[in-house]
């Protein structure tokens, strides 16, 4: 279906029906898969004959989560993770190895940075931070054993963006491969690989399911690339479960639609939110007083649903609006229809270090709101209460 629009390919893509001519896509709760003959397993075992063995290893209903999602991406091959999470991890470790660096944006979420002080630099792999949007500093943190530029854009929560197409320019004469963390916008506002990124990584655990029901992630590719995650994958374990790949599945069948409203909804609050008195900055991808704005329209097709903004003050006044809330979930998930609302410092960046939330900006007095699809005037009402 490659010359179908995004939305067909949304609805379309991807699954075959079973004999039993279902309308509505099937989910294969099984953990194995039988065989006609020992004749036939062996040939599976042995890869002389496709077909499924083992749901860690392949299942129809994340297969078709795969296919479509990798048609969205516009990419060849596509592996589905347990979360998002796994997905990045999947994919450090089945490209690199001991000895290897990674340059990777300071202005990713905060868990990333995490895993990559705590975990990856455990394999002997080394890291080096640097500005989202500093093409400079990409460039003169190559080293002769740099094999991967790994960086999420825009970022979470302050929306900074980097210009992908100049980034891969930088990263291709190096043989340096480009993995985008695309959990904010989706295939539906932003389309990496198109600008030359080789990998694309997904929390479909956020817009993607969009109702805050289950965990998944996924990395998207290359043949070659996806092989080798797939590899990673099935031997360790972060599998996606066939009743978590459903949903996932039928999440994309509207994505478009919803991301539509939730950057609607966003753009509103966020103008809104300029004219109060009480907030010092706001920081929206849609607003003209954000730096990366024009950066934004150019590379993207709409500038997503997260809002953030500084409160005149600190943490207590911070906190004081969100406890004041009585819609609004406390929580620090995204990308659901309802509306959540957080504060950085303390809970999706709260384990760095007081001087990486400095360089990534992360104040005390920073609230993120990840807008949803109620009616943005009680959205503005309940934010309204703590003001």
């Amino acid at each position: 279906m490659k010359d179908t629009k995004f939305n067909t390919k949304a609805i379309r893509e991807g699954y075959r029906s079973t004999q039993e001519q279902e309308h509505s896509e099937a989910i294969f709760l099984t953990s194995s898969f039988a065989f006609e003959s020992a004749e036939q397993a062996e040939r599976r075992f042995s890869n002389e004959e496709p077909g499924n063995i083992y749901t860690r290893f392949t299942n129809p209903t994340v297969e078709a989560f795969e296919k479509k999602l990798a048609s969205l991406e516009n990419a060849d091959a596509c592996v589905a993770t347990s979360s998002g999470m796994a997905a990045i991890f999947a994919t450090i470790m089945s490209l690199l190895k001991s000895g290897d660096h990674i340059v990777a944006s300071r202005n990713m979420f905060g868990t990333s940075i995490v895993l990559l002080n705590t975990i990856v630099s455990k394999f002997n792999i080394e890291i080096s931070f640097v500005d989202l949007g500093k093409l400079d500093e990409w460039e003169s943190s190559i080293k002769n054993n740099t094999k991967l530029f790994l960086l999420e854009t825009p970022s979470n929560p302050l929306g900074e963006v980097v210009d992908l197409e100049l980034l891969c320019n930088i990263a291709k004469p190096n043989n340096i491969l480009v993995a985008v963390d695309n959990a904010i916008l989706t295939p539906a506002l932003q389309n990496p690989i198109s600008l030359g990124a080789d990998i694309v990584i997904h929390s479909a655990t956020k817009y993607i399911d969009g109702q805050g029901r289950c965990l998944a992630g996924a990395v998207v590719g290359s043949k070659d690339i996806i092989e080798q995650v797939h590899t990673f994958v099935r031997a360790t374990g972060p599998s996606l479960s066939a009743f978590n790949a459903w949903l996932v599945y039928k999440g994309l069948e509207t994505l478009s639609l919803r991301m539509k409203a939730h950057c609607d909804n966003a753009m509103k609050l966020a103008n809104w939110l300029e004219l109060q008195k009480n907030i010092e900055k706001v920081y929206y991808l849609g607003l003209e007083s954000h730096p990366s704005h024009e950066l934004a329209k150019k590379q993207q097709y709409g500038f997503g649903a997260i809002v953030s903004f500084k409160v005149n003050g600190g943490k207590n006044e911070a906190f004081n609006i969100i406890n004041k809330t009585k819609m609004l979930s406390i929580t620090a998930n995204l990308g659901d229809t309802k509306s959540t609302i957080t504060h950085p410092a303390s809970t999706t960046h709260g384990r760095l270090s007081d001087d990486e939330k400095i360089r990534s900006g992360i104040e005390d007095n920073l609230i993120r709101i990840s807008v949803g699809l109620e009616c943005i005037d009680d959205v503005i009402d309940d934010i309204n209460r703590g003001l």
